[in-house]
């Protein structure tokens, strides 16, 4: 049986919501990181219970999903970590203090930015972030 141009069409509008699914967990993550923390992790939530009950979804957008979830995790992990040694070593009175906040967000929390874009741009093209 041939290919028609409906058929076409349907699996081409098919690819377009698979990446569009991936692009909007890449974009929760990168919103979780940068502009609002909480509001777009709870999105990030949203779409995962979505993305579980629709069995039509592909591959590549629970992929997405998984890993922005996966690297906001982290990323929250870290911000306690460093808040807790923070106030162990030094409370919010210390000079260090200031060394230890500038230090994470120069150095550490722009690299958790860095994969977020990163990922952005690889579900536009409907790619994994690592192989």
């Amino acid at each position: 049986m041939p290919i028609t141009n409906s058929d076409t069409l349907i699996q081409e509008k098919e690819k377009n919501s698979t990446y569009k699914a991936a692009s909007h967990a890449a974009f929760a993550s990168f919103l979780n990181l940068t502009f609002l923390p909480v509001f777009s992790f709870i999105w990030l939530l949203l779409q995962r219970k979505q993305l579980i009950k629709n069995e039509n979804d592909s591959l590549i957008a629970i992929y997405h999903n998984h890993f922005a979830l996966k690297l906001n995790l982290i990323a929250a992990f870290f911000l306690v970590a460093v808040t807790t040694l923070m106030i162990l070593l030094g409370g919010f009175n210390s000079a260090w203090t200031w060394v230890y906040v500038i230090s994470y967000f120069t150095l550490v929390h722009s690299i958790f930015i860095l994969i977020a874009v990163w990922a952005l741009t690889r579900s536009w093209s409907g790619k994994k972030v690592f192989k």
